[in-house]
């Protein structure tokens, strides 16, 4: 095992904790791979509603209301720590019952951006949770920096959703870029969809689609013990994902991130959120 190179699950106190630390066991175990849960604590100045925070109030009051804010802040911040712990502690439980053999649990205070950004290094994939049907006043956890992560990611990304389900069928979605040509020489190296029956899927014309680069892919992956098999679909990218995904046995989605192609715009533009509404099957982006 090689310790040097961990599963990064980023974990935050909501539900979809269990089921990223289930998919972060599932792919320890397929890796040979230590898993980190990382659970960052952010920093938020909550005021009480029933204090003059307007400034009209007098010195010796103004500095009784900082001194109470701050003694109100160190004891939030207490217990937010305590929560951490209890929330790792079990966490940690959970991943070591689900097959990992090293889990590291890591507590950290600031800013979710900056400590994933620092904690990337060393790790091999992340793991972060996402809610495939968000409230629309959902403000708190990892899902409001979603897109951030994705875009600063240094390492593949897996998205997971509601409830873990062991990977049988992935989709990759093949656009025959240079992302997914690495996409495909990376999964080839890697153990991770080994065993599994992996469809390759392009949106276009039959007549039109590189037929070599997929049949390039289909050999790549064949040869690495993955089940390999490609098709091309008319439509539009994401008319040929959904309709995919509609017809229900997928597992997993697999797509290459920033790609100069529609599958860039997809899942960056304007439709990301619309993509991601519709479905609730866990995504792999191949940086």
């Amino acid at each position: 095992m090689n310790i040097d190179r961990k599963i990064l699950a980023c974990v935050d106190n909501t539900p979809m904790a269990e089921v990223v630390t289930d998919y972060a066991s599932w792919a320890a175990r397929r890796l040979d791979a230590p898993v980190e849960l990382l659970h960052v604590l952010e920093r938020h100045v909550e005021l009480s509603r029933d204090q003059d925070h307007s400034g009209s109030i007098g010195l010796d009051a103004q500095e009784k209301l900082m001194d109470r804010l701050t003694q109100e802040d160190a004891e939030r911040t207490r217990s937010a720590r305590e929560q951490g712990r209890v929330l790792l502690s079990v966490l940690r439980e959970r991943a070591i019952r689900g097959g990992a053999a090293i889990v590291d649990s890591r507590l950290r205070h600031g800013d979710i951006e900056e400590t994933l950004a620092e904690q990337q290094e060393g790790s091999r994939l992340l793991i972060i949770g996402r809610n495939a049907r968000p409230k629309p006043d959902a403000r708190a956890g990892l899902g409001k920096h979603l897109e951030w992560v994705v875009r600063s990611a240094t390492r593949p990304v897996l998205l997971v959703t509601e409830a873990f389900r062991e990977p049988k069928r992935v989709l990759f979605a093949f656009d025959g870029s240079s992302v997914t040509r690495k996409g495909v020489d990376m999964l080839a190296a890697s153990p991770l969809l080994r065993g599994l029956q992996l469809q390759l899927l392009t949106a276009g014309e039959s007549g039109t689609a590189d037929s070599r680069s997929l049949d390039a892919a289909v050999s790549t992956l064949s040869a690495s013990g993955i089940e390999a098999s490609a098709s091309v679909r008319p439509g539009s990218p994401k008319e040929v994902i959904a309709g995919a995904l509609a017809e229900g046995g997928i597992d997993m989605l697999v797509m290459g991130a920033y790609s100069h192609s529609p599958l860039r715009n997809l899942f960056f533009g304007s439709k990301t959120t619309e993509m991601l509404k519709a479905t609730c099957v866990p995504t792999l982006l191949l940086r």
